[in-house]
């Protein structure tokens, strides 16, 4: 009788364990299942493909419902697919997971701006406020949050007060982040001054900007950006090469620099191999030159160069990728006539 109960026992301790065995492999099992989905979605996020990144992200949201970083990388991917209500849902879980986050805030203030930005007098005036708001927070968690110092300067400097905004307020902004850092400060500084179309003040401080040895591309490109639209040729040619000091993976050194070239007028060749690989290469992010205006510069290479035909064919694609493009449609007008 003492052999059996002895016996017993020990069959139940081993039940047990091999039931914690089997509950340990298939927690490990969903935890895998889990990590595959969020490096799934994070895969299809960085090739452009928003809709499954979307899709395989939202799988692992719902099973790793404290995860934040999900729902930044579900946020991200609904601006991109502009659906901007379903951003805000998300970067509003992160923040709920994570209040300290200074990214988190940040992202949920750009959510919120872009809303802003498509909605009536009413409901934008809210969604100011509310953006304002959530950038103040993020730099107040985090200093160096340096996008996000950017974002709370250029909305002082854009918005009225009656949404939180006022040039008096970034000037103070703009100093502390010139003491953190010179080339955000100019760079601040330069947005700041486009924004009241002081475009003097703005070229000035941009230059500051890059001479000071910017360290973040996005800043490099957006300088880029302002001079591709306001015809700075050599500017941009040292746009592309202090980009690509920075970030030499980046592919959009190589689009400014053709950009520059068209605008020169020169190696034309160069210039076209130059935005032919940039469309191989770059994602279609909203930080980046769109695919339109790759194949706009396209057209005008070629129409400097007389091949009207070719030009043709590029402003048509261009206007495929962007039908309310005004500026392509004239150019391709004026290509037609000719």
């Amino acid at each position: 009788m003492r052999r059996s109960l002895v016996m017993g026992s020990r069959q139940t301790k081993w039940r047990v364990v091999l039931a914690g065995l089997l509950a340990s492999t298939t927690s490990v099992s969903a935890a895998v299942k889990q990590s595959d989905a969020l490096e799934a979605g994070r895969r299809a996020y960085e090739s452009s493909d928003y809709a499954k990144a979307m899709l395989e992200l939202q799988t692992a949201a719902a099973k790793e419902t404290q995860n934040g970083e999900i729902q930044l990388l579900l946020t991200k991917s609904y601006l991109e697919l502009q659906e901007r209500d379903a951003a805000i849902n998300s970067a509003e879980k992160a923040v709920a997971i994570d209040p300290k986050s200074s990214v988190y805030h940040e992202w949920l203030g750009r959510a919120y701006g872009e809303k802003a930005d498509h909605s009536s007098m009413f409901s934008a005036l809210g969604l100011a406020r509310k953006t304002h708001r959530e950038f103040e927070v993020a730099v107040e968690l985090d200093e160096k949050n340096f996008t996000a110092r950017q974002a709370l300067i250029e909305f002082d400097c854009a918005a009225p007060g009656i949404v939180g905004g006022g040039e008096e307020k970034a000037k103070p902004e703009i100093e502390k982040l010139q003491a953190l850092d010179a080339s955000e400060g100019h760079f601040a500084a330069g947005i700041c001054r486009k924004a009241k179309k002081d475009f003097v003040a703005a070229d000035a401080e941009f230059k500051l900007a890059l001479e000071n040895h910017p360290k973040r591309a996005d800043l490099i490109y957006d300088i880029g950006d302002y001079a591709m639209r306001h015809g700075q040729a050599e500017r941009l040619m040292e746009v592309a090469e202090i980009g690509e000091q920075a970030a030499p993976a980046d592919p959009r050194g190589m689009f400014y620099r053709a950009v520059g070239l068209i605008l020169k007028n020169e190696k034309p060749e160069a210039a076209e191999k130059l935005l032919r690989e940039y469309l191989q290469k770059a994602p279609k992010r909203a930080e980046f030159p769109r695919y339109s205006t790759a194949h706009e510069w396209l057209g005008r290479l070629y129409e400097n160069k007389g091949d009207k035909k070719s030009a043709e064919k590029e402003y048509q694609a261009a206007l495929q990728l962007d039908p309310k493009d005004k500026s392509v449609r004239e150019s391709l007008k004026r290509v037609e006539k000719n």
